[in-house]
């Protein structure tokens, strides 16, 4: 195996063969620099930092990261849909109603609910859910948040002391996002959530905004968004494709479900995006988002693809059909606009 470069290793050598002799033994061959440069990171953390709560800070936030990985990890394959909203919804209110009804449905159709694990719609999302098929990550706070009684699975409750490792995690381990009327943290997620998609640095998903019978809340919002932000030019047009205003629960789940019905998944190798497919396009599609796309490929056009030398070597998704381009790593709206457009494919 290639040996960790110079530039990351402690310099002691009794400590760097230790931490050799540790990743060795503490996993697979092919998880073995990894976990070698994260021993790195702890050793360096020890010696550089004097002030115990950097340490804390660290130490808490990786092991809540070790459990949230371990309790997700049987459930990869299935996908998840991330239910946000007001903690403060009453049970009688709309948005709780649509909450529970949208779960059940979702569970129905073999999807998994994750909630943020309180009341209010949260606690909607898991009452609705078939048992054994939702999680809560749940937030430590000194008022409001404690779990909800609709979580069966004790073993799917994660309790996080921070923000911003449970946010990773819903954004991680969930594949669609469905958002309900909340106050500042339900814009917050939902405005990052935009946003991670927006730049890059989360995969396209369908992002729901559910709406009630009679409620004005997310049309509102979307005005707000077009008259301060469009206008002023603070976000392109096409990123208004990043996200559909739903007025019932069918509506929302037949968003979702189309969103997934051609597209299966994407994957970024050595400059080149790899855009899995659940089946075949036509040719005729092939030629359209070509013609209608060009202007989000860096070069070179969009062409049906064999796995890359780096999915068959992690053996990803190998028996799908792909596509690959040359994508410009920028216009995400665009690219999230072409994944539509597959959808519709009818071959």
């Amino acid at each position: 195996m290639k040996k960790i470069s110079k530039e990351y290793e402690i310099g002691d050598k009794i400590i760097d063969d230790l931490i050799d002799e540790l990743a060795k033994r503490s996993g697979p061959k092919k998880t073995e620099q990894l976990l070698r440069e994260i021993l790195t990171t702890a050793v360096k953390l020890g010696k550089e930092s004097s002030d115990k709560g950097d340490l804390k800070l660290a130490n808490n936030a990786l092991k809540e990261l070790r459990y949230s990985f371990k309790i997700f990890s049987p459930y990869r394959d299935v996908k998840k849909v991330i239910i946000f909203g007001s903690a403060r919804s009453k049970k009688t209110s709309a948005e709780y109603r649509m909450a529970e009804e949208f779960a059940r449905k979702l569970t129905a159709k073999g999807f998994m609910i994750v909630t943020g694990g309180g009341p209010g719609v949260m606690e909607a999302g898991n009452k609705g859910a078939a048992p054994g098929k939702e999680f809560a990550l749940n937030i430590r706070l000194p008022f409001e948040q404690k779990p909800n009684p609709y979580i069966y699975e004790k073993d799917k409750i994660i309790n996080f002391k921070y923000f911003f490792t449970r946010k990773l995690i819903f954004v991680k381990e969930t594949d669609a996002t469905a958002l309900f009327p909340g106050g500042f943290g339900t814009h917050d997620e939902g405005f990052e959530m935009l946003t991670l998609i927006q730049t890059g640095k989360s995969r396209p998903r369908p992002i729901v905004l559910m709406e009630p019978k009679g409620s004005t809340y997310w049309q509102a919002w979307k005005r707000y968004v077009v008259d301060h932000l469009l206008q002023n030019s603070f976000i392109q047009k096409e990123d208004l494709k990043l996200f559909c205003i739903c007025k019932t629960v069918d509506e929302a789940i037949r968003y979702i479900d189309d969103f997934y019905r051609v597209y299966h998944s994407i994957r970024y190798v050595s400059g080149l995006t790899v855009i899995r497919l659940n089946k075949e396009i036509s040719a005729k599609t092939l030629a359209l988002i070509n013609k209608e796309f060009k202007d989000i490929l860096a070069s070179g056009e969009i062409k049906l693809s064999p796995p890359t030398h780096k999915e068959i070597q992690e053996g990803e998704h190998l028996i799908l059909p792909r596509i690959a381009m040359n994508f410009n790593m920028r216009d995400y709206g665009r690219l999230c606009g072409m994944i539509h457009v597959i959808n519709r494919d009818r071959l």
